[in-house]
């Protein structure tokens, strides 16, 4: 309950500012709490909700939230705050560098600060993550790890869209991993349907992160990444009146 008023409030400080020159709110519905192929919500529903300002510059700032399941650590909660510049060139090339600081209310042991920088042309945008030290305080000092993700999307007629992703996670965080017998480096694979409607963006994914090793044998589902499919429905306020 706590955790569903903190996600609450969120959503009415998005409500409250929403009428205020580039702000807005975004919410989303999912089955399953995807992160670069593993479950963060042990295959269970999570609502999810964020609060963003960009300025005309291509300055922006804001936090995400979502409800989470860490099994026996009990975390709950996930609150991202994240700021960053974004724009494109005068032929088309997008660009976006950032930081985001993840944060667990309920155990700040896993918080820890990403970096990232990323390019888009037409259908396709791909990205790079990096952090000094991934999933958090550790007994071995810092972990580094990154993240190289490409993604497309590719429109159809009738407001469909293909959607395709792969992402590949190492560093010094999975290879300590795999040293103890617990995971190692892996690729991430979705590919599915997009689809808009009014004022909602709905999609239909096939999620893949069995290239971990370490993803059989988890108590309930946590951290599982077995292949499974997610449905998602979105929608961002303002509405326009479009």
């Amino acid at each position: 309950m706590r955790n569903f008023r903190i996600l609450a409030a969120l959503g009415l400080l998005g409500a409250a500012t929403v009428a205020n020159a580039g702000v807005s709110s975004t919410w989303t519905l999912t089955n399953d709490y995807d992160f670069r192929g593993i479950t963060q919500s042990a295959q269970d529903p999570a609502i999810q909700g964020s609060v963003d300002f960009a300025a005309d510059s291509g300055w922006y700032i804001g936090a995400w939230g979502s409800n989470v399941d860490f099994g026996p650590a009990d975390v709950d909660l996930e609150v991202d705050v994240y700021t960053g510049f974004s724009g494109t060139s005068e032929g088309g090339l997008g660009y976006d560098v950032g930081l985001v600081y993840y944060a667990y209310p309920d155990e700040n042991d896993f918080d820890y600060i990403e970096a990232y920088g990323s390019i888009s042309k037409d259908w396709f945008k791909g990205k790079l993550w990096y952090s000094p030290d991934f999933g958090g305080d550790t007994t071995n000092g810092d972990t580094p790890a990154y993240y190289i993700e490409a993604n497309g999307t590719f429109p159809l007629p009738q407001n469909f869209s293909i959607l395709a992703h792969v992402g590949f996670s190492g560093g010094d965080y999975w290879d300590d991993l795999a040293e103890a017998g617990l995971g190692d480096e892996y690729f991430d694979y979705s590919v599915g349907v997009g689809y808009t409607i009014n004022k909602f963006n709905l999609a239909l994914k096939w999620v893949d992160g069995s290239d971990l090793e370490a993803s059989d044998g988890t108590p309930d589902d946590v951290f599982s990444s077995e292949s499974r499919v997610i449905f998602t429905i979105a929608t961002t306020f303002p509405w326009s009146n479009d």
